[in-house]
This record gives structure tokens, sequence and C-alpha cells, in this order.
């Protein structure tokens, strides 16, 4: 890796040394020079150097010169931006003098413009939508280690860390660590991973040095963006090869784990080079980026139990058997003891304590923890270049090629251990100041990762059967202090029955360990006895193979100077999937059912999968009133295959009482098509099949209509088990199993209403920005668990009896149990049966109160509608009621010196998902970072923390524990700008 870290920056070093072109005078052109400079006499990077009416433009250097190379005819108006200043427009007579310009600061947000909230360049005080905006000063100002943290800061954004290359943003709501109604953009480019079904933004998107802003649109926006937008939406826009030139370095060291975990101080280490250059009188030009982080991830290692004995899925008639003692303990960050879900347990019958009979005692596998199971190593490869070409002054065709490369943990219905995964995309754009054009593929492989349940099962399962183990441990249970057990003596009983039974398997830390776990995640099947494949264990996999290619086109079109009353924009896009099978998460749907987990000759899984969707929009705007009003309508059609067509529209007032004071009103209607994942996986994952939303899935297995709900499963077989667990007692206690009867999926719907308010007041010195909303979902899409009957009919006495101890083997008839054909089990995507209300609010507050200090902060409520009655699933709000952060810092202490100090807070909050179902305790951190600028070596330190005082807290229950990560950075840029 360093020597192609080494080898890029030869590459790139040598390329700066071509004689450059673009100095030559062509075509009557002639170059235009000078300097921009602060009120202080200070130069200003990074300054726009635009001529009024065109898309010619460049940027200042480190030492604030600028060159812009241009056959415009005089004379004409150059204007000059920079974020906190004032902009300004100067008159050229004449090009043969160097213009020294000096701009006036201005600390708030008055001029900034966005256009992800419309797709066309507006105001940020003008949005007809709650929109938020950080710019690339604001990103070097955040004391985050990485641009990206800098999210956390924004008002109303709840961020989720899985990984350390691995963050996922969400507003309003219904948080998840694998976000499918959060879109993020790269240049107008989705990043969400199609097979894997997470967003991967930081992990494959720009370098820190090529980060231009962020722009954060909370809430519906699928009217313009179609489906996963219905959330919201995050667009990095990274910087122009024509406007930012020249060389820049940018080296990071970190420390995290600091002082309180068992893997002590690590080191975290982080190098980027960006080059651009342009060409031939400013028509070609081109950039590379490249970067490389390693170090160590954070590790999830909670040891709660997810499962006391008091639940049902326990053991309530033992209140002996609680904390390490619980037989049915279900570690939150534990594999292979999914009690909650009905897998890896037993139940041992025939106990009696104190000489008192007891129930059947319900006894998980003892499994492993995941910080057994995954590497704490974690690293991050991106690369990306750009060829741009100026077809004519306002016309731009561009070509980008972007490759990532990453380590880290994410969380999907498991969690996933990413080792070499690789996204590479292609991306091809024409650009012009009415339309754009834009088409790409993204490609995607993940290399040696592999699912963390599945390895945790076939480790336990290469040692005994769970059947094997159980007779084990029930043996052991009664043979204890001579076959006498007592309440003194249960709990002990329990931890010697459990050793006994677990003598001989693989401990974390031995040789024999290793070697298992490495055979294992190097198999592609996750529950079928591997006997053909050479030395492989007596058990499935866990190896993550997943191929899979995404095609895009999209195109828009601005008719505003065609249509002179109104302002008009078209647009319309395609989108191909394309998944090769893999045999365990996606499969030929046209092979027989017995065949798709099994591989052909040639070791494919069958033909490709193919998902499709199409989708076009409109979106008109109008002004009234000497343009104090302006109206907004849009709507949108989308199309899949396996659905209806879905018609959105979205309709938005913006008014404004001054320049300073914007009221807004929006009503929106959006969509959202299963994604991938949802729709079409077929997962074997042990003996809890999870499979997709499209209705022809079910054609042969029966989950849809044929099978009864888990939570009831569960309350019969508490119920059976109480009474001696006979057929007899089965068969009595029927009427406590539950019918699924899961209607075919369809797309989940959103609508939403929003009101808010853009102001600066107090002699533009405070900025506020205030929104309140209020969702409306029907038909959420989750997760359901059923259990169908082999070979029976729901509501028949074999079906009863094939819910009957679901864990024990159901071909072996016993003394008060006659033989059944068990139980197939299935994690189906399906729609909510009930409609979700959630609402909230967030306020932000910027205050410039003294020179160049600045205070801010913001708020954010959100609340979920309580439920008169209970669903056939659990959504997962997953959202704290209350959040919020306030900064405060100064870009400039002195020459060249700034500071910044963030304080986050969140309150505790419920988190519920099918993995881990659990309360996060509410946090308050701060962070810090002290920046300061050698203009003369074009060169900027910066000293700072994340969570400064190293207070450990999760984000999710589930996820990893974070703490401080402390970090010193160096960038330099500006360099071989001549």
């Amino acid at each position: 890796m360093k020597n192609l870290i080494r080898s890029i920056k030869l590459i790139v070093l040598f390329l700066a040394l071509v004689p450059t072109l673009g100095h030559a005078q062509l075509n009557g052109s002639y170059i235009l020079s000078g300097t921009v400079n602060d009120e202080h006499g200070q130069p200003l990077i990074g300054t726009t150097v635009s001529i009024k009416g065109t898309t010619n433009k460049t940027s200042t250097d480190s030492t604030g010169k600028f060159s812009l190379t241009t056959s415009a005819k005089l004379p004409y108006t150059l204007i000059f931006t920079a974020v906190g200043f004032q902009p300004q427009e100067f008159y050229i007579k004449n090009a043969n003098s160097a213009l020294n310009i000096q701009l006036t600061s201005q600390s708030l947000l008055i001029n900034e413009v966005v256009v992800t909230a419309s797709r066309k360049e507006e105001k940020l005080l003008r949005s007809p939508v709650a929109i938020e905006k950080l710019s690339i000063n604001a990103l070097k100002q955040s004391p985050g280690p990485s641009f990206y943290d800098a999210l956390e800061n924004v008002k109303g954004v709840q961020m989720t860390t899985t990984s350390i290359t691995l963050k996922v943003p969400n507003t309003r709501g219904f948080n998840s660590p694998n976000n499918f109604r959060f879109m993020q953009l790269v240049d107008g480019v989705d990043m969400q991973s199609a097979t894997l079904g997470v967003p991967l933004g930081n992990a494959i998107g720009p370098t820190e040095l090529d980060i231009a802003s962020i722009e954060i649109t909370p809430g519906a926006a699928a009217a313009l963006y179609g489906t996963n937008a219905i959330n919201g939406l995050s667009n990095l826009l990274t910087k122009d090869a024509f406007k930012y030139q020249g060389l820049s370095l940018y080296h990071r060291e970190g420390l995290n784990h600091v002082g309180n975990d068992n893997l002590g101080a690590s080191a975290l280490h982080e190098d980027a080079l960006r080059y651009a250059k342009s060409f031939f009188n400013d028509k070609f030009a081109f950039k590379v980026n490249g970067s490389y982080l390693h170090g160590t991830d954070w590790q999830s290692d909670t040891r709660k139990d997810q499962n006391p004995t008091n639940l049902k899925t326990a053991n309530p008639a033992y209140p002996e058997l609680t904390g390490a003692s619980n037989a049915a303990y279900d570690g939150w960050n534990k594999y292979g003891d999914d009690a909650l879900a009905g897998s890896n347990t037993v139940v041992v019958k025939g106990i009696s304590v104190d000489g008192v009979a007891r129930p059947g005692l319900t006894v998980a596998r003892t499994g492993y923890n995941e910080v057994d199971l995954v590497s704490p190593k974690v690293s991050n490869l991106k690369l990306d270049g750009t060829l741009a070409y100026k077809l004519s002054p306002n016309t731009v065709l561009s070509y980008t090629y972007r490759y990532g490369k990453m380590d880290g943990v994410f969380q999907r219905g498991n969690k996933i251990s990413l080792q070499g995964a690789t996204v590479q995309n292609h991306k091809i754009e024409l650009k012009g100041k009415e339309f754009l054009v834009r088409g790409y593929e993204s490609i995607e492989n993940t290399g040696n990762s592999f699912n963390v349940k599945p390895l945790a099962d076939n480790l336990d399962l290469n040692w005994k059967s769970n059947s094997a183990w159980g007779t084990l441990y029930g043996n052991a249970l009664k043979a204890y202090n001579g076959g006498v057990l007592t309440s003194a003596n249960l709990a002990a009983a329990e931890q010697a029955a459990r050793a006994a039974a677990d003598k001989g398997r693989v401990e974390p830390g031995t040789p024999a360990f290793d070697a298992l776990r490495k055979t294992i995640i190097g198999i592609n099947n996750w529950d079928i006895k591997s006997s053909l494949i050479p030395n492989a264990p007596a058990t499935g996999g866990a190896a993550l193979v997943q191929k899979s290619h995404l095609y895009n086109a999209e195109a828009q079109w601005d008719l505003t100077s065609k249509i002179k009353f109104v302002d008009v924009l078209v647009g319309a896009d395609v989108r191909v999937y394309s998944i090769t099978p893999d045999g365990n998460n996606f499969v030929d749907f046209s092979r027989p059912i017995a065949d798709r987990n099994t591989p052909e000759a040639d070791g494919s899984f069958g033909k490709d999968v193919i998902y499709k969707k199409y989708g076009a929009f409109t979106q008109v705007t109008k002004t009234f009133f000497d343009e104090k009003l302006k109206l907004f309508g849009s709507i949108r059609w989308d199309r899949n295959p396996y659905f209806d067509p879905k018609f959105t529209p979205r309709l938005a007032a913006v008014y404004s009482i001054n320049e300073n004071h914007n009221f807004r009103f929006t009503f929106q209607n959006g969509y959202r098509f299963p994604s991938l994942f949802e729709a079409l996986s077929y997962v074997n994952n042990g003996r809890v099949k999870r499979v997709g939303s499209l209705p022809f899935i079910n054609d042969g297995l029966g989950y849809l209509g044929n099978s009864y709900t888990q939570s009831s499963v569960v309350a019969f077989n508490a119920a059976v088990n109480a009474a001696g667990g006979s057929d007899a007692t089965a068969l009595a206690n029927k009427s406590l199993l539950k019918v699924a009867d899961l209607p075919p999926a369809r797309p989940e719907q959103i609508t939403s209403y929003e009101i808010g308010y853009k102001g600066i007041v107090a002699d533009n010195k405070v900025f506020i920005d205030i929104d309140a909303y209020t969702n409306r979902y029907d038909g959420f899409l989750g997760q359901v668990q059923v259990f169908v009957p082999n070979g029976a009919t729901v509501g028949s006495d074999a079906a009863v009896l094939a819910m009957l101890d679901i864990n024990r083997d159901p071909t072996t008839a016993t003394a008060s149990n006659a033989a059944s054909q068990g139980q197939a089990r299935y994690r189906v995507y399906t729609n909510a049966k009930n409609i979700y209300n959630n609402y909230g609010s967030s306020a932000g507050l910027t205050y410039n109160f003294y020179k160049r200090y600045t205070v801010s902060g913001n708020v954010s409520f959100n609340k979920l509608k309580a439920q008169s009655k209970s669903d056939i699933f659990v959504t997962g709000f997953n959202t704290p009621e209350w959040s919020g952060n306030v900064s405060f810092g100064n870009r400039e202490v002195i020459q060249n010196l700034g500071f910044n100090v963030v304080y986050k807070w969140q309150q505790s909050y419920l988190w519920e998902s099918p993995l881990v179902t659990g309360t996060v305790p509410s946090v308050g951190t701060f962070d810090a970072q002290v920046t300061y600028r050698v203009p003369a070596y074009y060169a900027t330190f910066k000293v700072g923390a994340s969570d400064i005082l190293n207070k450990r807290y999760i984000q999710y229950a589930g996820g990893p524990t974070l703490g401080g990560l402390y970090y010193v950075a160096v960038t330099f840029e500006g360099l071989l700008t001549k």
C-alpha cells in the first residue's frame, strides 16, 4: 500500500512538471491576474473569481493570488465571492494591470447558494425546504477528525457510526445503520451500495482535500430525487478542476482507544493528495485524488443481556438464573446465543428443584463475542480522477473514475465484517447552462468479507449439533450435586453444565480457534454442511461473496429561457441493478427451490438477477409581488416493473418580507419502492431465511399465507412448557398461535408537511433557522419473523405440533411428543399494518457577537405518535426526542490562528432492531480544534479531538463503543500553481 501511495505521488509530481500550456495566448485570449485580501490585508484562500454571466471562473491560491485566462470581450464585470465575506463586483474596462481586491467580513450566510433543494441554484435563505450547507471554510473549522464528522453538528442530523470507515446520517426518525430512507450523493452520484444495502458516502466519496461543500436536506426529497430519499439526502460536492488548481497534500496522525479499553492507545494514520491543472487556454482540466487511512477500529463489546429471565423467551419459572447464570442469555454483541430469535437454543426437561418439578428450561448456546470474531484493524483507500473539457464557455464534458477499498463493520440484519470490499464508479457528464446529462456505473465486490452470525453459529456447530450439545448440558445439569438441585445451587449448576457441554469447543486466542475461523470465513455456504469441500469442517461457512453492477442514466433541462412566464425544469432517470447470485444473499429465482443455494458445475448460482426502476419529474416555479412570493410545484412519476406506477407531488411557497426574512410552507408526498435487498434477498442464514418482499419469492415456500407469527409461537411454547410440554397441552393451547397472513408488499408512502423560517437580524449579526414538520407513513417496510409448518396447513393439529419445542429434533418421537416435520423460519420484508405519524421541530441560531467570534447552536425534537394497537413488527423509530449542540469559535483570533469548540448532547432513547433492542444512554461530548496557518509555506496545522474528555458512549444498541480521538494534521494547499 505504501508503494502504491508513493507511486501516485510520483505520477502527480511528474504531471506537475509538464510544461504549462495554459499560458499560451490562443484565439485572442488574455490573462487576468491579481490578489484578494481581507480588510486586515491577509490573503483570502479559495475566493471564487468569475466573469458575470459566464461559467468562466477561477479561485485564489494560498497566497490570495488568482489568474484567469479568458477570451471575453471587454468591458465586463468580475464577481468576487468568499464564504464569510460580502460579495464584490468589479467593472473591468481593460486587462493591462493587476487587480488588488479587498473583501469585507460577513460571518453569516446571507448570499450562500445551494443547488440540492430544487436541483438548480437558489439562495439558501429562499429554499422551499429545510436545507443546511457546510461550506469549505465550515468544514475546515470543524473539530471533527474528518470533514464527514462535521455532519454530526448539523441541525436535525443523527449520525450512526458503525465503524471508523462507515458513518450513516439520518434525519427525522426511523433510523437504522443500513439506512434505505436517506440518500447520499457525491456530485449527484448515488453512493448507496446495491448488495450491501448501506450508504458509502464517506467510504468511497471525496478525500479530505477535494471536498468543497456539503448540502443536507432533512425530510422528504422524493419528489425530485425519487425513491430512497423520503427521509432526506446529503450531497457531497467536490472541487472543480478548473477553479481549484495545484498540488495539495494532507497528513493526519491520530490516537484512539486511549486509557480505558482492552486495546490500549492505538494510532490512526491518514494521507491524502490532490493535483489539478488546466491546459489549452483553460479549455481542458484534470484532477487526481488519493487517500489512505489505516488504524484500529472502534469495537462493539457491550455485554448487556437483552433476554433477561423474566421474559417468555427466557425462563420466568427459574428466577434463580439471573445475570451470568441466565441460561437463555442473549448478549448485545454476542452471536450464536440468539435466544430472542428462537435460534441456537434447546429445551431441557425433567428438572426438579428443591424436590419440585419445574417446566422445561430454555438454554441458549454459549456463542462468541464480536470482539473475538472481528479484527479491529481498519483501512480505507480512496482514488479518483476527473478529465474535463469545455465545449463552450458554458458547457463542460467530463469523465470521473472513483475507486474505494475498505475494511470495517456494518450492521444489516446481522453484523458484516468487510475485508477488502471494493466499489468502482465510472461517470460521464455533460453539463451546460440549461441542461445536464449524466450516466454512471457502480461496480461492487465484497472481497474477503464475512457474516458474523453464521461464523459464530458454525464455530459452535463444529463442536456439537444443538441436540447433542443439549444432551451434554442436560445430563451435566441433572447430575450436579449428586442429582440434587436446589434454589441455592441452581445458578452454579447452570454454569457447571455449560462448562461441561462446551468442553472441547475451540476457544478464542488459541491456534485451533484461529484456524477454524479462517476456514469457515472462506466457505461460501452459511448453513449446509460442506462435506463436498476438501478439508472443510462439518458445518457451513460465513463468506460474504457479493458482486453487482448498478447502471444509472439521468438528464434534466431548464426550460426557463424557452417559457417566459414561468420557470420550468424537467428531468428523467433510469436505473438498472444487475446482481450475480451468490447462494447466500441473492439467488436465481428461475431455478428450483431445492437448487437455489447449490452451486452449478462452474461454481455459479444461476443467471444474474435484474432489478429496474424509471422516473421523470417536472418542476415549475413562479414569483409574484415583486418577487416577494415564490411558488414551487413539482410532480414526479416513478415506475418499478413489480409495482404500479406512483406519482409524487411537492407544493411549496416562500414568502420574503425582505431579503433577510423568509417564511416557507411545503407539502410533499413520496413513495419508496423496496430497495434491492428488501425486494430480492434470499439470505440462507442458519435456521432463519431472510427473504425479500416480492411475491414470487414466496412461491413454494408459503410464508405469506401459511405461517404463524414468531411472538405467538414464543407465547405458545412458554404456556405449553409451563404445563408439561406434551402434545395434549399443545393442542389445548393452540389458540395462542396467530396466523401471520402477510399481504404482498407494496411501496412505502410518506406524506409530509413542513413550515419554516430563515432570517438574519441584529444588523446582520444573527442568523435564525427554524422548521417544524409532521410525517405520515403508510405501508412502512420492515421485517417480521414467521414460522411455516412443514407439510401442514396453519390451523391443523399437525401445524400446531410442528410449532412445539421449536429447537428439538422434530423427526424424533418421545414419550409425550409425536414426531412431526417441524417448521421453516423466515424473516420477511413486508408492510406494517398500522399507519405511523411522527412530528418534530428544529431550531438553529448563529450569533457573530464580537469581531469574528461566533457562537452557534441548534436543538432538534422528534417524536413518534403512540399506537393504539401493536403491529406485526416493531418499526424502530430509533431517534432521541431531544438532541442538540453548541459551538463557539473564531477563525482568526489573531493573525492566522483560529479555534472552535463544540458540545454535542442527545437524550436517552430506545433502539429497536432484529439484532439488538435496548436503551441507548444519554450522552454529552466536547470536540475542539485549534488551527494555525503559515501562508509563506502554504501550510495549515490543525490540532484537535473529538470527545476530548474521552467519555465512552454508544450511538445505537449493538453498535461500537466510541471514545476520544485525538489528532494532529497538516495540510499544504496551492503548491505548483504556476
